[in-house]
Protein backbone atom coordinates (compact mmCIF):
# COMPACT_ATOMS: atom_id res chain seq x y z
CA UNK A 1 0.00 0.00 0.00
CA UNK A 2 1.22 3.51 -0.70
CA UNK A 3 2.41 5.63 2.09
CA UNK A 4 0.48 8.63 1.88
CA UNK A 5 0.49 10.37 4.71
CA UNK A 6 4.04 11.30 6.17
CA UNK A 7 5.87 10.28 9.38
CA UNK A 8 8.44 12.53 11.34
CA UNK A 9 11.56 12.26 9.45
CA UNK A 10 14.77 11.75 11.88
CA UNK A 11 16.61 14.17 10.10
CA UNK A 12 14.76 16.59 12.08
CA UNK A 13 16.57 18.79 15.08
CA UNK A 14 16.19 17.21 18.40
CA UNK A 15 13.18 18.14 20.69
CA UNK A 16 13.07 18.44 24.12
CA UNK A 17 10.90 15.57 26.32
CA UNK A 18 7.68 17.45 27.05
CA UNK A 19 7.33 17.06 30.59
CA UNK A 20 3.43 16.38 32.04
CA UNK A 21 3.20 19.45 34.15
CA UNK A 22 4.39 21.89 30.90
CA UNK A 23 2.23 24.75 30.40
CA UNK A 24 2.66 27.53 28.01
CA UNK A 25 0.50 30.82 27.71
CA UNK A 26 -0.53 29.94 24.16
CA UNK A 27 -0.94 26.19 22.76
CA UNK A 28 -1.43 25.81 18.74
CA UNK A 29 -1.92 22.67 17.79
CA UNK A 30 -0.56 22.09 14.02
CA UNK A 31 2.00 23.71 12.31
CA UNK A 32 0.77 23.98 8.88
CA UNK A 33 -0.37 27.21 7.21
CA UNK A 34 -2.71 28.24 9.99
CA UNK A 35 -0.51 27.26 12.80
CA UNK A 36 2.55 28.92 11.61
CA UNK A 37 0.82 32.02 10.31
CA UNK A 38 -0.78 32.59 13.90
CA UNK A 39 2.66 31.60 15.76
CA UNK A 40 4.45 34.24 13.72
CA UNK A 41 2.15 37.00 13.99
CA UNK A 42 2.18 36.41 17.77
CA UNK A 43 5.81 36.30 17.77
CA UNK A 44 5.57 39.88 16.11
CA UNK A 45 3.15 40.94 18.83
CA UNK A 46 5.45 39.93 21.38
CA UNK A 47 3.36 37.27 23.22
CA UNK A 48 5.62 34.76 24.97
CA UNK A 49 5.28 31.56 25.83
CA UNK A 50 3.76 29.88 22.77
CA UNK A 51 4.30 26.58 22.15
CA UNK A 52 3.44 24.48 18.64
CA UNK A 53 2.38 20.92 18.16
CA UNK A 54 3.48 19.62 14.77
CA UNK A 55 4.77 16.07 14.21
CA UNK A 56 6.24 16.57 10.60
CA UNK A 57 9.15 17.66 9.76
CA UNK A 58 8.71 19.34 6.26
CA UNK A 59 6.34 21.98 5.36
CA UNK A 60 4.88 21.73 2.18
CA UNK A 61 3.21 24.67 -0.26
CA UNK A 62 0.32 22.30 -1.69
CA UNK A 63 -0.96 24.86 -4.23
CA UNK A 64 1.81 23.84 -6.72
CA UNK A 65 1.21 20.11 -6.23
CA UNK A 66 -1.56 21.04 -9.11
CA UNK A 67 1.17 22.46 -11.66
CA UNK A 68 3.50 19.33 -10.65
CA UNK A 69 0.61 17.08 -11.51
CA UNK A 70 0.63 18.82 -14.60
CA UNK A 71 4.07 19.29 -15.49
CA UNK A 72 4.67 22.73 -15.24
CA UNK A 73 6.64 22.96 -11.54
CA UNK A 74 8.92 21.26 -9.69
CA UNK A 75 7.63 19.00 -6.77
CA UNK A 76 11.29 19.66 -4.98
CA UNK A 77 10.57 23.31 -5.02
CA UNK A 78 6.90 23.23 -2.60
CA UNK A 79 8.75 21.14 0.59
CA UNK A 80 11.34 22.79 2.78
CA UNK A 81 12.22 21.94 6.47
CA UNK A 82 9.82 22.46 9.21
CA UNK A 83 12.56 23.82 11.91
CA UNK A 84 13.01 26.84 9.25
CA UNK A 85 9.69 28.44 9.72
CA UNK A 86 8.90 28.35 13.69
CA UNK A 87 9.66 31.50 15.09
CA UNK A 88 12.41 32.36 16.93
CA UNK A 89 10.74 31.49 21.29
CA UNK A 90 8.49 29.03 20.15
CA UNK A 91 8.71 26.23 21.80
CA UNK A 92 8.18 23.34 18.99
CA UNK A 93 6.71 20.01 20.39
CA UNK A 94 7.32 17.33 17.56
CA UNK A 95 4.69 14.88 18.19
CA UNK A 96 0.62 14.33 17.20
CA UNK A 97 -2.00 16.09 19.48
CA UNK A 98 -3.94 13.27 20.43
CA UNK A 99 -6.76 14.46 23.10
CA UNK A 100 -7.68 17.98 23.68
CA UNK A 101 -9.14 18.43 27.24
CA UNK A 102 -11.10 21.91 26.95
CA UNK A 103 -11.82 21.80 31.02
CA UNK A 104 -8.46 20.87 32.44
CA UNK A 105 -6.90 23.15 29.68
CA UNK A 106 -4.76 20.34 28.31
CA UNK A 107 -3.52 18.30 25.38
CA UNK A 108 -2.56 15.08 25.62
CA UNK A 109 0.26 14.23 22.40
CA UNK A 110 0.67 10.34 21.14
CA UNK A 111 4.20 10.44 23.24
CA UNK A 112 2.21 10.86 26.25
CA UNK A 113 2.50 13.61 26.96
CA UNK A 114 0.04 15.96 28.90
CA UNK A 115 0.53 19.66 27.05
CA UNK A 116 -1.73 22.58 29.21
CA UNK A 117 -2.75 26.07 28.12
CA UNK A 118 -3.80 29.14 29.20
CA UNK A 119 -5.06 29.94 25.57
CA UNK A 120 -5.26 27.11 22.87
CA UNK A 121 -5.55 28.11 18.90
CA UNK A 122 -7.00 24.75 16.83
CA UNK A 123 -5.25 24.21 13.32
CA UNK A 124 -4.86 21.00 13.01
CA UNK A 125 -5.77 20.81 9.05
CA UNK A 126 -7.81 18.08 7.25
CA UNK A 127 -7.49 14.43 6.88
CA UNK A 128 -7.23 12.24 3.75
CA UNK A 129 -9.56 9.63 3.78
CA UNK A 130 -8.48 6.88 1.33
CA UNK A 131 -10.02 4.40 2.93
CA UNK A 132 -13.52 5.63 2.31
CA UNK A 133 -13.14 4.99 -1.22
CA UNK A 134 -13.07 0.73 -1.72
CA UNK A 135 -10.03 -0.21 -3.87
CA UNK A 136 -8.43 3.36 -3.50
CA UNK A 137 -5.40 2.20 -2.01
CA UNK A 138 -4.87 -0.61 -4.43
CA UNK A 139 -5.81 1.28 -7.52
CA UNK A 140 -3.45 3.89 -6.89
CA UNK A 141 -0.67 1.19 -6.93
CA UNK A 142 -1.28 0.80 -10.69
CA UNK A 143 -0.17 3.36 -13.46
CA UNK A 144 -3.63 4.26 -14.15
CA UNK A 145 -4.60 6.11 -10.97
CA UNK A 146 -3.03 8.85 -9.63
CA UNK A 147 -3.87 12.25 -6.91
CA UNK A 148 -2.39 15.58 -6.78
CA UNK A 149 -3.28 15.72 -3.00
CA UNK A 150 -0.38 13.50 -2.20
CA UNK A 151 3.72 14.94 -2.11
CA UNK A 152 4.78 11.77 -3.42
CA UNK A 153 1.60 11.42 -5.93
CA UNK A 154 1.43 14.46 -7.52
CA UNK A 155 4.80 13.54 -10.05
CA UNK A 156 3.19 10.39 -10.46
CA UNK A 157 0.21 12.23 -12.17
CA UNK A 158 2.32 13.91 -14.85
CA UNK A 159 3.79 10.80 -15.73
CA UNK A 160 0.28 9.26 -16.16
CA UNK A 161 -0.58 12.06 -18.15
CA UNK A 162 2.35 11.98 -20.50
CA UNK A 163 1.60 8.06 -20.97
CA UNK A 164 -1.78 8.60 -22.13
CA UNK A 165 -2.36 7.95 -25.83
CA UNK A 166 -5.99 8.21 -25.63
CA UNK A 167 -9.74 6.79 -24.24
CA UNK A 168 -11.36 8.14 -21.12
CA UNK A 169 -9.39 10.44 -18.77
CA UNK A 170 -11.93 10.97 -15.57
CA UNK A 171 -11.32 13.36 -12.69
CA UNK A 172 -13.19 12.95 -9.61
CA UNK A 173 -14.69 15.44 -6.73
CA UNK A 174 -15.89 13.49 -3.28
CA UNK A 175 -18.88 14.44 -1.37
CA UNK A 176 -17.10 15.85 1.84
CA UNK A 177 -15.34 19.49 1.80
CA UNK A 178 -12.07 19.23 0.63
CA UNK A 179 -9.20 21.49 1.06
CA UNK A 180 -8.91 24.05 -1.66
CA UNK A 181 -12.18 23.19 -3.49
CA UNK A 182 -10.96 24.12 -7.65
CA UNK A 183 -8.29 21.75 -7.13
CA UNK A 184 -10.12 18.91 -8.06
CA UNK A 185 -10.91 20.23 -11.99
CA UNK A 186 -7.80 22.53 -12.05
CA UNK A 187 -6.02 19.35 -13.20
CA UNK A 188 -8.30 18.24 -15.45
CA UNK A 189 -8.04 21.49 -17.39
CA UNK A 190 -4.56 21.01 -17.96
CA UNK A 191 -4.90 17.69 -18.77
CA UNK A 192 -7.70 18.95 -21.21
CA UNK A 193 -5.39 21.33 -22.55
CA UNK A 194 -2.40 19.13 -23.02
CA UNK A 195 -4.48 16.46 -24.56
CA UNK A 196 -5.48 19.77 -27.01
CA UNK A 197 -1.74 21.25 -27.46
CA UNK A 198 -0.38 16.92 -28.01
CA UNK A 199 -2.99 16.00 -31.22
CA UNK A 200 -4.85 13.71 -28.68
CA UNK A 201 -8.02 15.28 -27.93
CA UNK A 202 -9.63 13.75 -31.27
CA UNK A 203 -8.91 10.42 -29.62
CA UNK A 204 -10.06 11.20 -26.30
CA UNK A 205 -12.84 11.79 -23.61
CA UNK A 206 -12.43 13.88 -20.83
CA UNK A 207 -15.30 13.24 -17.99
CA UNK A 208 -15.81 15.21 -14.35
CA UNK A 209 -17.55 12.90 -11.78
CA UNK A 210 -18.37 15.82 -9.16
CA UNK A 211 -20.94 15.02 -6.08
CA UNK A 212 -21.28 18.98 -6.12
CA UNK A 213 -24.36 20.35 -7.95
CA UNK A 214 -22.59 22.62 -9.74
CA UNK A 215 -18.91 23.55 -11.16
CA UNK A 216 -18.29 25.98 -9.38
CA UNK A 217 -20.19 27.83 -5.78
CA UNK A 218 -20.20 31.07 -6.96
CA UNK A 219 -22.00 31.73 -9.68
CA UNK A 220 -20.08 34.61 -11.65
CA UNK A 221 -17.03 32.37 -12.16
CA UNK A 222 -19.07 29.34 -12.54
CA UNK A 223 -20.10 31.20 -15.44
CA UNK A 224 -17.39 31.55 -17.00
CA UNK A 225 -16.09 27.86 -16.08
CA UNK A 226 -19.26 26.70 -17.82
CA UNK A 227 -17.49 27.87 -20.94
CA UNK A 228 -14.12 26.34 -20.23
CA UNK A 229 -16.01 23.23 -19.92
CA UNK A 230 -17.55 23.89 -22.75
CA UNK A 231 -14.64 24.80 -24.97
CA UNK A 232 -12.82 21.73 -23.92
CA UNK A 233 -16.13 19.50 -24.33
CA UNK A 234 -15.49 17.98 -21.21
CA UNK A 235 -18.25 15.84 -19.92
CA UNK A 236 -20.12 16.70 -16.23
CA UNK A 237 -21.54 14.38 -14.31
CA UNK A 238 -22.66 16.42 -11.43
CA UNK A 239 -24.08 14.30 -7.89
CA UNK A 240 -22.01 11.64 -8.43
CA UNK A 241 -20.03 10.77 -5.29
CA UNK A 242 -16.92 7.48 -6.46
CA UNK A 243 -17.04 5.24 -3.68
CA UNK A 244 -15.39 2.65 -5.19
CA UNK A 245 -12.52 1.47 -7.51
CA UNK A 246 -11.94 -1.79 -9.44
CA UNK A 247 -8.55 -1.18 -10.33
CA UNK A 248 -8.70 -5.00 -12.24
CA UNK A 249 -11.15 -3.96 -14.66
CA UNK A 250 -10.36 0.32 -14.95
CA UNK A 251 -13.93 0.98 -13.37
CA UNK A 252 -15.11 3.55 -10.92
CA UNK A 253 -18.31 2.92 -9.35
CA UNK A 254 -19.84 5.98 -8.54
CA UNK A 255 -23.69 6.63 -5.65
CA UNK A 256 -25.96 8.78 -7.79
CA UNK A 257 -29.33 10.10 -6.14
CA UNK A 258 -32.04 10.43 -8.90
CA UNK A 259 -35.64 11.41 -7.28
CA UNK A 260 -34.83 10.34 -3.72
CA UNK A 261 -33.33 6.94 -4.64
CA UNK A 262 -29.32 6.09 -4.72
CA UNK A 263 -27.81 3.46 -7.61
CA UNK A 264 -24.84 3.44 -8.71
CA UNK A 265 -23.38 4.18 -11.44
CA UNK A 266 -20.04 2.95 -13.62
CA UNK A 267 -17.16 4.35 -15.39
CA UNK A 268 -14.56 2.88 -17.01
CA UNK A 269 -11.56 5.20 -17.43
CA UNK A 270 -8.03 5.00 -18.91
CA UNK A 271 -6.67 7.32 -16.50
CA UNK A 272 -7.87 8.39 -13.25
CA UNK A 273 -7.39 11.34 -11.07
CA UNK A 274 -8.84 11.04 -7.34
CA UNK A 275 -9.93 13.64 -5.15
CA UNK A 276 -9.95 11.45 -1.96
CA UNK A 277 -12.91 12.55 0.83
CA UNK A 278 -11.47 14.04 3.41
CA UNK A 279 -12.75 15.34 7.29
CA UNK A 280 -11.70 16.98 10.34
CA UNK A 281 -8.68 14.57 12.47
CA UNK A 282 -10.36 12.08 14.13
CA UNK A 283 -9.15 13.50 17.49
CA UNK A 284 -10.97 16.38 16.80
CA UNK A 285 -14.12 14.93 15.96
CA UNK A 286 -13.94 13.32 19.31
CA UNK A 287 -13.24 16.30 21.25
CA UNK A 288 -15.84 18.52 22.39
CA UNK A 289 -14.37 21.25 20.93
CA UNK A 290 -16.46 19.80 17.64
CA UNK A 291 -20.24 19.75 16.56
CA UNK A 292 -21.66 16.10 17.53
CA UNK A 293 -24.34 16.22 14.94
CA UNK A 294 -25.98 18.24 12.08
CA UNK A 295 -24.00 18.96 8.71
CA UNK A 296 -21.08 20.29 10.55
CA UNK A 297 -20.63 17.26 12.66
CA UNK A 298 -16.95 16.69 13.13
CA UNK A 299 -15.65 20.17 12.98
CA UNK A 300 -14.52 22.77 15.00
CA UNK A 301 -16.83 25.10 16.11
CA UNK A 302 -15.73 28.60 15.95
CA UNK A 303 -17.65 32.43 15.57
CA UNK A 304 -17.83 32.79 11.95
CA UNK A 305 -16.57 36.25 12.40
CA UNK A 306 -14.14 36.76 15.62
CA UNK A 307 -12.92 32.79 15.13
CA UNK A 308 -13.70 32.41 19.07
CA UNK A 309 -15.18 28.96 19.91
CA UNK A 310 -18.58 29.37 21.46
CA UNK A 311 -18.13 27.18 24.15
CA UNK A 312 -14.54 27.69 25.23
CA UNK A 313 -14.26 31.39 25.19
CA UNK A 314 -10.44 30.51 25.49
CA UNK A 315 -9.91 28.76 22.74
CA UNK A 316 -9.87 29.75 18.73
CA UNK A 317 -9.75 28.16 15.48
CA UNK A 318 -9.41 28.66 11.84
CA UNK A 319 -8.08 26.99 8.60
CA UNK A 320 -9.09 23.71 7.31
CA UNK A 321 -10.88 21.82 10.58
CA UNK A 322 -13.12 24.71 11.97
CA UNK A 323 -16.59 24.73 10.43
CA UNK A 324 -16.07 28.23 8.88
CA UNK A 325 -18.39 28.44 6.07
CA UNK A 326 -16.25 29.57 3.92
CA UNK A 327 -13.62 27.46 1.39
CA UNK A 328 -10.67 25.81 2.91
CA UNK A 329 -7.68 27.52 1.16
CA UNK A 330 -4.58 29.10 2.32
CA UNK A 331 -6.00 32.88 1.04
CA UNK A 332 -8.50 32.00 3.46
CA UNK A 333 -6.13 31.34 6.22
CA UNK A 334 -4.03 34.44 5.61
CA UNK A 335 -7.18 36.44 5.86
CA UNK A 336 -8.45 34.41 9.13
CA UNK A 337 -4.95 34.88 10.41
CA UNK A 338 -5.00 38.28 11.68
CA UNK A 339 -8.58 38.45 13.04
CA UNK A 340 -7.84 35.53 15.47
CA UNK A 341 -4.49 37.07 16.67
CA UNK A 342 -6.12 40.40 17.11
CA UNK A 343 -9.05 38.43 19.03
CA UNK A 344 -6.60 36.51 20.77
CA UNK A 345 -4.87 39.34 22.15
CA UNK A 346 -8.11 41.38 23.34
CA UNK A 347 -9.33 38.28 25.04
CA UNK A 348 -5.89 37.99 27.10
CA UNK A 349 -6.27 41.26 27.90
CA UNK A 350 -9.99 40.60 29.18
CA UNK A 351 -11.29 42.25 26.57
CA UNK A 352 -14.48 41.61 24.36
CA UNK A 353 -13.15 40.58 20.65
CA UNK A 354 -14.03 42.91 18.47
CA UNK A 355 -11.94 42.17 15.06
CA UNK A 356 -14.26 40.69 12.24
CA UNK A 357 -13.74 38.35 9.22
CA UNK A 358 -15.72 38.53 6.38
CA UNK A 359 -15.32 34.96 5.04
CA UNK A 360 -12.81 36.02 2.14
CA UNK A 361 -11.46 32.95 0.37
CA UNK A 362 -9.72 32.59 -3.28
CA UNK A 363 -9.07 30.18 -5.53
CA UNK A 364 -6.95 30.50 -8.14
CA UNK A 365 -8.47 29.01 -10.82
CA UNK A 366 -5.84 27.25 -13.25
CA UNK A 367 -8.22 26.96 -16.41
CA UNK A 368 -4.58 25.78 -18.71
CA UNK A 369 -1.71 26.47 -19.38
CA UNK A 370 -0.78 29.93 -18.99
CA UNK A 371 -4.72 30.86 -17.84
CA UNK A 372 -6.09 31.13 -14.64
CA UNK A 373 -9.42 32.38 -13.29
CA UNK A 374 -8.79 34.24 -9.69
CA UNK A 375 -12.12 33.96 -7.99
CA UNK A 376 -12.46 35.87 -4.75
CA UNK A 377 -15.65 35.60 -2.86
CA UNK A 378 -17.03 36.53 1.03
CA UNK A 379 -19.45 34.67 2.85
CA UNK A 380 -22.42 36.38 1.06
CA UNK A 381 -20.69 34.63 -1.86
CA UNK A 382 -20.23 37.60 -4.00
CA UNK A 383 -17.11 38.46 -5.78
CA UNK A 384 -14.81 40.01 -3.57
CA UNK A 385 -11.51 41.34 -5.90
CA UNK A 386 -8.49 42.26 -3.81
CA UNK A 387 -6.34 43.74 -7.14
CA UNK A 388 -7.61 47.15 -8.28
CA UNK A 389 -8.31 47.67 -11.88
CA UNK A 390 -7.81 44.29 -12.63
CA UNK A 391 -11.09 42.27 -14.30
CA UNK A 392 -10.60 38.91 -12.55
CA UNK A 393 -13.80 37.36 -13.87
CA UNK A 394 -11.78 35.82 -16.78
CA UNK A 395 -9.10 34.04 -17.48
CA UNK A 396 -6.11 35.82 -17.90
CA UNK A 397 -2.02 35.36 -17.84
CA UNK A 398 -0.82 37.47 -15.66
CA UNK A 399 -2.77 35.66 -12.72
CA UNK A 400 -1.19 32.65 -14.06
CA UNK A 401 2.67 33.88 -13.51
CA UNK A 402 0.99 34.76 -10.21
CA UNK A 403 0.51 31.60 -9.06
CA UNK A 404 3.37 30.23 -10.33
CA UNK A 405 5.50 32.64 -9.15
CA UNK A 406 4.20 35.40 -6.98
CA UNK A 407 1.91 33.08 -4.60
CA UNK A 408 4.54 30.92 -3.38
CA UNK A 409 7.44 33.97 -2.46
CA UNK A 410 4.30 35.91 -1.28
CA UNK A 411 3.54 31.88 1.18
CA UNK A 412 7.20 31.48 2.04
CA UNK A 413 8.81 34.42 2.57
CA UNK A 414 6.05 36.69 4.17
CA UNK A 415 2.87 34.98 4.78
CA UNK A 416 4.55 32.23 7.16
CA UNK A 417 6.80 35.12 8.32
CA UNK A 418 3.49 37.04 9.79
CA UNK A 419 4.26 39.58 7.91
CA UNK A 420 1.53 39.29 5.60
Amino acid sequence: MPQLQEQPGSSAPPVTSVAASERHRVLIIGGGTAGLTVAARLRRKGVRGVALIEPSAHHYYQPLWTLVGGGAANIESTQRPQADFIPKGTKWIQDWAEEVDPVRQEVRTRGGARVGYDFLVVAPGIQLDWDKVRGLREALETPFVSSNYDFRLAPKTWEMVRAFQGGTALFTHPATPVKCAGAPQKIMYLVADHLRRSGLAGKSRVVFGSACKAIFGVKPFADVLDGVVKRYGIETRFCHNLVEIRPDRREAVFAVTREGREEQVTVGYDMLHVTPPQSAPDFIKASPLAHKQGPNAGWVKADKHTLQHPDYPNVFALGDASDLPTSRTGAAIRAEAPVLVENLLAVMEGKAPAARYNGYASCPLVTGYGKLLLAEFDYDGKPAPSLPFIDTLMERRDMWLLKKYGLPRLYWDFMLRGRA
